[in-house]
């Protein structure tokens, strides 16, 4: 099947807005390990399962599928001219994708700090973190957030921001008993897992 970087013509689906929604998310994990690791400009690699790039295209494409438009050639300028190109490999519908040095040159160098995750990180590291310290720091930065207990063994809780279109994450935490623990997910991640 073959996809150009507007359209599959199979499907008539738009791809650009797959190819932003995928761009954020790169950018976004790149400035939350700069913020946790310092800047470096080097190679990126971020893992995604197939699923969850399928929500970024809303679309229901097999591994061959993505990695076709995946590929240099189909790649748009929303994603190269910010990150470089990108390479992209699969392996059992995990796909490893490679953000060459001028990607995390370009979010070290173009992007806003995100004061909120520099926060975020620097509190849970702390020994000593407690849940209601985290609730606090998310209501320092909105008064609109839900809270959520959760019982699956893996999360104790989520926090997350109401209508803040620029962080639509969950924000899962986990005591750990000497140190707080967070993965943060996007809606559709989320609700793939069924917590």
């Amino acid at each position: 099947m073959a996809f150009s970087s507007k359209t599959d013509v199979n499907s008539s689906i738009d791809l650009s807005d797959g190819y932003d929604r995928l761009a954020q998310s790169l950018i976004d994990i790149i400035k939350e390990q700069q913020a946790k690791l310092g800047y470096r400009k080097e190679i990126v690699r971020l893992y995604y399962p197939l699923s969850s790039l399928n929500h970024f295209f809303e679309g229901h494409l097999d591994s061959t599928g993505m990695l076709d438009i995946l590929k240099e050639a189909s790649l748009p300028e929303c994603i190269t001219d910010k990150l470089g190109c990108i390479k992209a490999t699969e392996k059992n519908d995990r796909f490893c994708i490679e953000i060459p040095p001028q990607g995390s040159e370009y979010v070290h160098e173009n992007t806003s700090d995100d004061e909120f995750i520099k926060e975020l990180i620097k509190l849970v590291a702390e020994h000593d973190c407690r849940p209601q310290q985290i609730i606090d720091l998310f209501k320092k930065f909105s008064d609109e957030i839900e809270i959520k207990q959760m019982d699956n063994g893996e999360f104790d809780f989520y926090v997350r921001f109401l209508n803040d279109p620029q962080d639509t994450y969950y924000y899962c935490f986990h005591d750990e008993g000497c140190h707080m623990i967070y993965h943060r997910f996007l809606p559709q991640d989320y609700s793939d897992f069924e917590f």
